[in-house]
Formats: structure tokens, sequence, C-alpha cells
């Protein structure tokens, strides 16, 4: 691993981040790495001791220093380019990152070899709009249809391939990957299903109705979903944890599962480990 790049994503305003990654970067030099930055991370390149680079493209390695919207954000970069990525925690939970702050010095050996990579599914969202696509992304948690603020209720309905399976009254939807059902689908009393399942959650919010249950669709399959609007009721849509963007009467939502995958590098107990130290107890 003698001078391959390392490209260190940080969140800039987490307080303490540039300290973190500039700490990072003297390992990294240390270990024969190359720390590296881009986007922008570049205005801080001086004060990290880090080479700036037009394209992640060239470098081997992502480490992100942040919370798991860090991970989110340049996990979709490490997908596009098929690069491993290394989170380190600086966040309240940190559930997708396999490192805390004090774990710093461990990354060189990590990198030469003593990780192993947890393949994450994404999935591609698209939004139509009068037969045309006004949006498109791909999708590493979850994208979530809602109900705007001050809002009555609108009708959400789910279909899998041509198939209608829900149609409901509630504040909202979410549709999750596997990585994702620790993430909001969680919190709305959706199941924790093992990251390297290959399949696409749907769970409601809040729906005004006695019998309702979470449920899962294989990755094959095109999940859609729209909103029936009452009486002039508003409703937006996000993708992880993104921008609300509002999502009119007539608008059509489709996920399928992208050709990407995001390799996580695991560390330790992994991702049950994850579950039993950071889900199991209160959250500081």
């Amino acid at each position: 691993m003698n001078g391959t790049r390392v490209l260190i994503g940080r969140n800039t305003a987490r307080s303490g981040s540039e300290e973190l990654s500039a700490k990072i970067a003297a390992l990294l030099r240390e270990g024969g790495f190359i720390p590296c930055v881009c986007g922008e991370n570049a205005l801080s390149a001086d004060k990290i001791g880090a080479e700036i680079v037009e394209s992640p493209g060239i470098c081997g390695f992502i480490v992100t220093v942040g919370g798991d919207g860090t991970i989110l954000k340049w996990g979709k970069i490490a997908a596009e380019f098929d690069l491993p990525l290394l989170g380190v925690n600086m966040g309240r939970l940190g559930f997708m990152a396999s490192l805390e702050p004090e774990d710093a010095p461990k990354i060189p050996e990590i990198l030469s070899g003593e990780f192993r990579i947890s393949p994450r599914m994404l999935l591609s969202c698209s939004v139509y709009r009068n037969g045309s696509r006004i949006f498109s992304e791909r999708v590493l948690n979850d994208v979530i249809l809602s109900r705007s603020s001050q809002s009555k209720l609108p009708e959400f309905v789910v279909s899998c391939g041509e198939a209608e399976v829900s149609r409901v009254r509630a504040d909202g939807v979410i549709l999750s990957t596997p990585m994702g059902s620790t993430a909001y689908s969680l919190s709305a009393g959706g199941p924790i299903l093992a990251p390297d399942l290959e399949c696409i959650e749907f769970t409601a919010l809040c729906p005004h109705t006695l019998f309702n249950r979470p449920m899962i669709f294989s990755d094959k399959q095109i999940i859609t979903a729209n909103v029936n609007h009452y009486h002039n009721s508003k409703a937006t849509f996000s993708v992880d944890g993104g921008k609300a963007i509002p999502f009119l009467d007539g608008d059509t939502l489709r996920l399928r599962r992208s050709s990407r995958t995001l390799r996580l590098i695991e560390t330790g107990e992994g991702f049950y480990g994850a579950v039993h130290n950071k889900l199991m107890t209160p959250i500081k």
C-alpha cells in the first residue's frame, strides 16, 4: 500500500474535525500513504497537510471524519468510484463508523490489510412529473415521503411491480435499504436488517389504521409510490436526510436497486457489535 492515496472526507461544520483530520493525515504519511482532499475540503488542505486531488478516482481509500451523515455523503462518492470507505466517528451515535477518534493511530495498519469489507447495496431513486423525470439520485439509507408541516394527512400508495401493496393515510412512508433499517425506519417500528441482505424495506410513519406492519420487498422488484392529496394536503420527499422537495399530486417516485455497491470497511465486532453497543444502550 506504500504510496497509495487516501482521501480524507471530513464534516467541515463539525468542531474539531480539522484537527483530527490533520492528525490522521500525519499518521497516514508515517504509514507510507499520501493523504488527500478534494471538493470543499480542499480549502483546508494546507492546515490538514494533505494533497489536493481533482477526482477521488485516483485514490485507493476514503476515510471520513464526522458522523453518519458524513458517511452518507462520502459513501455515494466511494460507491461511484468503487473505493473502500473507513469511518471515524465524531458524531453523537456514529453507527456506521468503525472507529472512534482515539482509534486514529490504527488507521494505517487497517488500510494495510487488517480489515474486512461489508458490502452495502444502494438504491436508485427517480421522481417523475407529467411524464418527465425531475429528480434522480442514489440512495444509501432511505427515501422518505411525508406530509408537509401543518398539512392534513395525504393518502400514500405503494406498489411492488404492478401490484398495489399499501394504500394508507399517514404522516408518511419510508423506503429503505438494509443499511437504512437502523435509521429512521427503526424509530418508526421497522425491523433491523442485516446489512448484507439484498432487499427494500417499507415502513409507514404513524399510519391512521389499526392494521399496519413493515414489509420487505425483493431487490429485484421496482417499487413505486404516489400520493393522493386530501383537502389541500401537501407532501415532500427527501433522500438520505437531505432537503425536502415538494411531491405533487400525480408525481410518481420509483425505486430500484442501484448497480453500485458501497464497500464499507469494518473492524472489531462489526455490525452486530454496533447494534449491541450503540443501539441497545442509551445514547449519551
